[in-house]
């Protein structure tokens, strides 16, 4: 499992280092072979690639006559590109990525379980502050939540 939340320079070349803690886990899970895709929330999705083709098949076995289904194809298995781990733990972010998410110099790296995401540093912040504003203001909870204990 992938969690917390890292602050992460992105290089002059595009390139980010995935924290110390990660790369271990990130080795004998994947060999260092990752997937980065689109979100709709303008962030980047960095999925190992034993996450991203489990995701991958069942993005490729919706019905293909549902725009829903064939937007998400488009957007999601569109954008998906294969980085590989250096031997300093940076992958290479394209500059059509980079350029979707608006990623500059600082990034947030955050971990979601199986995958993390990559967010622009002000963006981040600001969403989050967003997000934040938005539950204090939520009374009623999806049955779901309503059980979860935290």
């Amino acid at each position: 499992m992938f969690r917390g939340v890292t602050h992460i320079n992105l290089d002059a070349k595009g390139r980010i280092a995935f924290p110390s803690r990660y790369r271990e886990r990130l080795q004998s899970l994947c060999e260092g072979e990752l997937v980065l895709t689109v979100d709709r929330d303008h962030c980047l999705l960095v999925y190992p690639l034993p996450e991203w083709e489990t995701i991958e098949q069942k993005l490729v076995n919706l019905p293909g006559l549902n725009r829903t289904a064939r937007r998400l194809q488009r957007l999601l298995i569109g954008h998906a590109t294969e980085c590989q781990l250096d031997g300093n733990g940076r992958i290479l972010v394209p500059p059509p990525l980079r350029e979707f998410a608006s990623l500059d110099k600082r990034t947030v790296l955050i971990g979601q379980g199986n995958k993390f995401e990559l967010w622009d540093e002000a963006e981040w912040l600001r969403r989050r502050a967003e997000w934040l504003a938005e539950a204090s203001e939520e009374e009623d909870l999806p049955a779901e939540l309503e059980a979860l204990s935290l």
